[in-house]
């Protein structure tokens, strides 16, 4: 097991060693394996290695699971229904390599491993996964002899030439579905037939939005009909995805109010595309599915979701996805529900630790500012002449320990201060947020942090007068005869509640301005300057250097506030100027020393925010490793929607996965019934009750 010092290393620097593909791939063949006790062999039957391939945690809305049982056949090489580990290792050999998802469906069609695939072979095995009721496709068309040659002239098709022909398949289908359509030869097809066209050929690969809305396709020009152009400029725009949202994402972040017109989209893509221009029509079709709620024209992220993402679930596919999976899907959301509860419970603990562990390591620096704000000369003499001078008195006249002089208070408050702000700040940044651009004008990022401040101010003051004064009262016990040593719980009962609350005013004078300038700071630092977005999360080190870039000005600039508050609270002496308010502390440290008391403890004040941020940051870390939540260690692999928000979005998905998936989205252009076991006349198959569908009489 790795020592605390190596876990902290990890965290802050991170590392290179990475596990063995021989130690990962027996790892999660062993996780799913049946034993054979005739043999003492360990396998992975279907069950097994749809489990192995596609965890349960996915979105598997377009995709059915069960469907992955196709590759079952490419790792089982032997047919004999059991994939050994063996089979497994080659298996995942083959997803690793650049190219897997098209060799993945190559070797599914190569049944007899010649490295060929022959016409008859593949045609037996194609009709064998095609529906009855699916549409029409004539292997004997100008476009398919031009792959395989003539009926009477057949031929094999080599791994190159197979994956050409693949990569043409839906749009070659799509054509002779308009044929099919077309009975009259005008060129024109019905709304619907346009959608069952679609529905057949891409649904794998289109939102439920876009395939419920194709009909009003035929609204982009006069009449009631589709075209063929219609269908081809729909056609290049689906293939497009990728390239059509870096062009809305470019244009949409140069708008003001992140919305883009039709104008705005066809000027972008001038702009980046050197070898693919956009027609007007095709731009029409894009902006009508995009705009069906948005009649203005000018449409944002939000609305190109609907369009772009595969993984848009809509109200009615909601529904019936709910009535269908009822079962597994209300244990889910019950599970789902505790677990985000524990999860959350389990993440205040350990950030209340790591807070604590924070607080602890700088508390002596805490100290040591606190007795320098708080010092006055007399008769023309100072106790202490720096910093540093503070620090080395402290351990000479009340030992080591002395440094830690009140830090139970701060411990104990460390975790909600913590928490309120972080909270309180989300919330409102969240209010004030725009949800289409995720911008937010920027004085609402200094309310917002403003707030955060004021509210830890209810929780956090009176732990900060009794912080305050058990820090100054080892000094006072040197330097006063007979001075007696007050706890906390003391401290507590003479103050009483109100005199808890004493220099709140001031707590609110340094918390609010420090909270507004730490807070936007940070969060620009991160994303202005470390380059922190949806698709790329920042390291440790980043963010602590963020953090500790963000507290400089914060605490120095506050620091006027933090001495004012200090007097304010801390315990007069005999012969020292009392306090009566804020205004009379300020007016009275000015007269009686000048300007620069204001700034008493500022490099300290520094010192000690940095390092706090920085050491909390990567407690917090170690103790995610050392004890990570209960049964997330055990749940290898993706967790959530494997696809994106938007496509342009990096899945964070293993990679084997997502070839996995990506084979299957190639091999359903064939048709989107492969997978499917065949029902008897009068039934549908629409997947396995409670694994993502129903059958259907």
């Amino acid at each position: 097991m790795a020592t605390v010092k190596d876990q902290v290393g990890e965290v802050l620097l991170g590392t290179n060693d990475e596990p063995q593909l021989s130690q990962l791939t027996r790892s999660a063949f062993m996780k799913h394996a049946l034993k054979d006790e005739a043999t003492g062999e360990y396998y992975l039957g279907e069950e097994q290695f749809i489990d192995a391939v596609a965890p349960e945690s996915e979105d598997y809305h377009k995709i059915k699971r069960y469907q992955y049982g196709i590759l079952f056949l490419v790792a089982d090489r032997e047919g004999s229904g059991k994939v050994t580990l063996q089979d497994w290792a080659v298996f995942q050999n083959l997803l690793a390599k650049p190219d897997a998802e098209y060799e993945v469906i190559f070797r599914f069609f190569d049944r007899r491993r010649t490295g060929f695939i022959n016409f008859d072979d593949f045609y037996q095995t194609w009709k064998a996964h095609k529906a009855d009721t699916s549409l029409p496709f004539d292997w004997t068309s100008e476009w398919a002899t031009l792959y395989i040659g003539s009926k009477d002239k057949r031929h094999t098709m080599t791994y190159p030439q197979f994956a050409q022909m693949l990569r043409g398949l839906q749009g070659e289908r799509v054509r002779q579905a308009f044929l099919h359509f077309d009975r009259n030869k005008d060129g024109y097809i019905e709304p619907e037939d346009f959608q069952r066209i679609i529905l057949e050929t891409a649904s794998h690969k289109l939102s439920d939005y876009l395939l419920e809305n194709l009909p009003t396709l035929c609204n982009i020009s006069a009449g009631s009909k589709i075209s063929y152009a219609n269908v081809r400029a729909f056609q290049n725009i689906i293939q497009q995805m990728d390239m059509v949202e870096l062009i809305i994402r470019n244009a949409t972040n140069k708008s003001a109010d992140g919305k883009i017109t039709r104008t705005d989209f066809l000027n972008e893509a001038a702009r980046i595309s050197r070898f693919n221009l956009y027609t007007p029509m095709e731009a029409d079709i894009l902006f009508h599915f995009a705009g069906l709620d948005e009649p203005s024209g000018r449409l944002g992220l939000k609305d190109f979701a609907r369009v772009l993402d595969p993984s848009w679930h809509n109200i009615y596919s909601l529904t019936t996805n709910t009535i269908s999976d009822a079962g597994q899907k209300a244990f889910a959301s019950t599970r789902s529900i505790l677990h985000d509860i524990l999860e959350s419970i389990h993440h205040f603990a350990l950030g209340s630790l790591a807070g604590a562990f924070g607080a602890f390591m700088v508390y002596p620096i805490d100290l040591v500012k606190t007795r320098m704000q708080n010092q006055r000369s007399v008769a023309g003499q100072v106790l202490y002449k720096n910093s540093l001078d503070c620090a080395r008195k402290v351990i000479k006249n009340e030992g080591f320990l002395g440094l830690y002089s009140g830090v139970l208070p701060q411990l104990v408050g460390v975790a909600p201060e913590k928490a309120i702000k972080l909270t309180v700040n989300d919330l409102v940044r969240g209010k004030f947020t725009e949800k289409s651009t995720g911008k937010i004008w920027w004085p609402w990022e200094l309310f917002a942090g403003g707030a955060a401040g004021a509210c830890q101010v209810i929780f956090t003051n009176p732990l900060e007068i009794v912080k305050i004064r058990l820090q100054v009262q080892g000094e006072v016990a040197k330097t006063v005869e007979g001075a007696p040593k007050r706890s906390a719980l003391w401290i507590v009962k003479n103050l009483g509640l109100v005199g808890l609350y004493k220099g709140a005013s001031a707590c609110l004078l340094r918390d609010v301005p420090f909270s507004a300038i730490y807070f936007p700071a940070y969060s620009h630092l991160k994303r202005d300057v470390f380059g922190e977005s949806p698709q790329k999360s920042l390291g440790v080190v980043q963010m602590l250097t963020a953090g500790a870039i963000a507290g400089m000005p914060a605490a120095y600039f506050t620091t006027p506030c933090d001495v004012i508050k200090t007097r304010l609270q801390v315990e007069a002496r005999k012969g020292e100027a009392t306090y009566t308010g804020l205004r009379h502390a300020a007016k009275t440290i000015y007269q009686q020393e000048g300007f620069k008391a204001f700034f008493k403890g500022g490099p300290a004040r520094i010192m000690r925010s940095s390092p706090q941020f920085g050491f909390t940051l990567a407690g917090y870390e170690v103790l995610q490793r050392a004890f990570p939540m209960p049964g997330h260690a055990e749940e290898d692999g993706p967790r959530g929607h494997v696809e994106p928000g938007l496509g342009l979005a990096e899945a964070k998905a293993p990679l084997p996965y997502l070839r996995s998936r990506n084979a299957l989205k190639v091999i359903l252009d064939l048709d989107e019934n492969f997978g499917r076991p065949k029902l008897p006349p009068g039934k549908t198959w629409t997947g396995i009750p409670g694994f993502g569908g129903r059958s259907q009489t």
